[in-house]
Order: C-alpha cells, then structure tokens, then sequence
C-alpha cells in the first residue's frame, strides 16, 4: 500500500529542528470525532529495537472489529536514527512505523499507538504526529505519565478521570481492569477525548492493555536481541 502523506518532513534532523516541526504541524491537530463510518478495522502499533537499540522494529497488528480477531499485520525494520529523547520519540520510531503500515493492504479505520497523542509538552506525541502526517484517526495508549494532573481514578473497569495540564484537558486516566494501575489515552487526531476513551476499552478485554496493544507489542518484540 503507497502512503499518502500530508506535512510531510525530513526525519533526518537536529532535536531543535524536531521541536521546531512539532510547533508547526501541531496547529493541524483536530480533536472532533472523524471517523470512518462504520468502523471495521482497528490497528495497534507498536515499536521495539534490537541490536542494543541500533535497529528499530515497528509492528502494526491490524484487528477486525468488533470481534477484535487479528486480521492483518505489518512489520519493518530499518536502522535506528535519532536517539532517546522524551518528547521526541515520534522522530525514533514513525518512520518504521510508516514502512510497517506500507506493508498493509489497507489502512485500518482507527490506529491505536503506544504512546501519548496530545498528553504532551507540546500537544505532539507520536499519535497526533502520525495522524496528522496521515490525516487519520489515531489515539496515544499511554502505559504511564508523560505530563498533567489528575484525580483519583475509582477502581471499577471502565472508570476515568480528565488528564489536565494548564487548565486544558489533554486526555484522560481511564481503568481498564479493576485493581490494576490505569492507563493514560489521549487523542491524537480526529477523535475527542471521551472517543479516544470508548474506543480504547471497546478494544479491551480481560486483560490492561487493549488488544490492539498486546497484539503489536507480540509483534515489535519477536526476534528481537
């Protein structure tokens, strides 16, 4: 599948340089619900690396919904090009993530990152980049805090709090299984935030992660040294 990329960008640049990009193209975010009608795929993405971190390894699991049955799946690998830096992980992984989407027939209706998407210093994680340079729907599943505030989140499945950062509400701590630390999702592109939350635990099982993210993550992982 070829890729139609929107803002597209060099990969190959300074961390002022990355910054730099992420203020221009954040203002493309959009956070209304915009999604294909009805939805029949939904992916997990996921990134890992090898070779003490030289090669990166992007795996899309692709699952039909609502049955949430693998379908599909796309892996890549290419050399590792930008290092470590929070708040700057889009620019170490999305461009293996965007060989493993190629390898696609079709882009799923709905992409599940793990990740933050506007739950971010600069409301520009790798789920609101992606969506933005694909102009798709795209949510960031957080397994811990990058930034913002919150409440206590109760204990039951299902139950979320708003994640806020100077008076703006940036995503949300939602408990997908009773009795086990919550997850941070937050919108990356053409979703809202209480979407963003439905979504997430209609992907879910019995289990913390969705299976979107379990999935990719099995995935990124295979192989891996």
């Amino acid at each position: 599948m070829k890729l139609r990329l929107h803002h597209a960008h060099p990969w190959d640049v300074s961390p002022r340089e990355a910054i730099a990009i992420q203020q221009r193209l954040r203002r493309f975010v959009r956070l209304e619900d915009d999604l294909p009608q009805p939805v029949a795929t939904v992916a997990g993405i996921d990134v890992g690396f090898r070779a003490v971190w030289e090669v990166t390894r992007a795996a899309v699991a692709v699952l039909d919904f609502p049955s949430l049955q693998l379908c599909a799946q796309g892996v890549a690998e290419m050399p590792t090009g930008f290092p470590y830096i929070p708040g700057l992980l889009s620019f170490r992984e999305i461009p293996a993530v965007l060989r493993a989407l190629e390898r696609l027939p079709r882009l799923p209706d709905l992409l599940l990152c793990d990740g933050q998407g506007i739950a971010h210093p600069r409301r520009f994680g790798i789920a609101s980049h992606l969506g933005v340079l694909l102009d798709h729907p795209t949510i960031g599943v957080g397994k811990t805090r990058l930034i913002g505030r919150h409440g206590p989140v109760p204990e039951e499945k299902g139950a979320w709090v708003p994640l806020e950062d100077e008076g703006e509400i940036i995503g949300a701590v939602v408990r997908t299984r009773q009795g086990v630390k919550p997850l941070y999702i937050s919108p990356g592109h053409r979703l809202s935030v209480e979407s963003a939350v439905q979504w997430v635990l209609a992907c879910t099982t019995r289990y913390k992660l969705p299976e979107t993210t379990r999935w990719a993550h099995r995935l990124a992982s295979t192989l891996q040294k």
